[in-house]
């Protein structure tokens, strides 16, 4: 066997361990046994008022609205469990986000630039992905945890098999702008349906922050893609800033407790704080990812 034939040999194994240590590494992230506090918030128990689907889609088009002149970029704690696209409940997750959004300039249609820096769980802490509509001609760049794998920056597609596993929706998917935007397409669907009661339950508390919780129940299955048992949305009055989503499936038996589908919330939100092409650029000396 010649030089070049070994270096062939040697560079189709490295890229097939590569692969195959990512795909095993979300294989454990799939497969952890750590679960999120699913308790609905009780309304029972504080104070609230009943409104309509109209009444919400107006509180959140105007908070969209109010977004789309003020929210250039933002940092959070970004902590999120999800059924993924298999149906499988991955644990749950903590990633310190920075997000340049597309309403920072004058026609809304600024490129979208995400980084992530996974601190949980802990077999993925370290994981850092940078992913922007205008970067890498679409792909993600990728630091993954573990020996083999962090010896290179892996460039993904952000929809393809690799990318999605352990996910239930693209990285193009992330940030508070992308949530309202999704709040309201759903909320349209049921806007006039007789069969969704909305309350807002007053005086909650996410951290420091005042909140308001939004919840809006079905009392019978929609049948439909995204139906839900109970949707609960997070809000911040003051800011108008939604920091928290979660969404539960219907219970397995009459009496049962309602089965967590997705929940997504954003701690110690900071807004506008300057982010640049640097925070978004593997080669940031802050950052770890591999020089290769």
């Amino acid at each position: 066997m010649n030089p070049r034939e070994k270096k062939k040999i040697f560079a189709i194994c490295f890229v097939v361990g590569m692969v195959g240590g990512y795909y095993y590494y979300q294989s454990l992230e799939r497969s952890s046994d750590e679960t999120v506090n699913v308790a609905p918030t009780a309304a029972e128990q504080t104070p609230s008022a009943r409104v309509t689907m109209s009444d919400v889609l107006d509180m959140a088009k105007s908070v969209r609205a109010h977004l789309s002149t003020t929210l250039n970029d933002y940092t959070a704690r970004f902590v999120k469990q999800e059924l993924d696209a298999s149906g499988t409940m991955a644990p749950e997750s903590e990633i310190q986000l920075k997000v340049q959004t597309r309403c920072r300039n004058e026609s809304n249609d600024a490129p979208k630039r995400v980084y992530l820096a996974f601190n949980a769980p802990q077999n993925l802490k370290g994981r850092e992905v940078i992913w922007g509509a205008d970067l890498f001609d679409g792909k993600m760049a990728v630091h993954e945890v573990g020996l083999l794998l962090g010896l290179k920056t892996l460039w993904l597609d952000p929809t393809g098999f690799l990318a999605m596993q352990g996910q239930r929706y693209p990285i193009s998917e992330i940030g508070i702008m992308k949530l309202i935007d999704k709040l309201i397409e759903r909320g349209e669907k049921d806007r006039d349906n007789p069969d969704i009661s909305v309350n807002i339950i007053a005086d909650q508390k996410l951290d420091d922050t005042p909140t308001q919780v939004i919840q809006i129940r079905r009392s019978k299955p929609s049948n439909q893609e995204d139906d839900f048992s109970l949707a609960e949305i997070t809000l911040d009055p003051e800011r108008q800033l939604i920091l928290g989503y979660r969404a539960f499936g219907w219970p397995d038996e009459p009496e049962g407790k309602p089965v967590l589908l997705e929940s997504y919330t954003y701690h110690d939100v900071k807004t506008n704080v300057g982010l640049t092409d640097a925070d978004f650029d593997p080669k940031n000396s802050e950052y770890n990812f591999p020089a290769l």
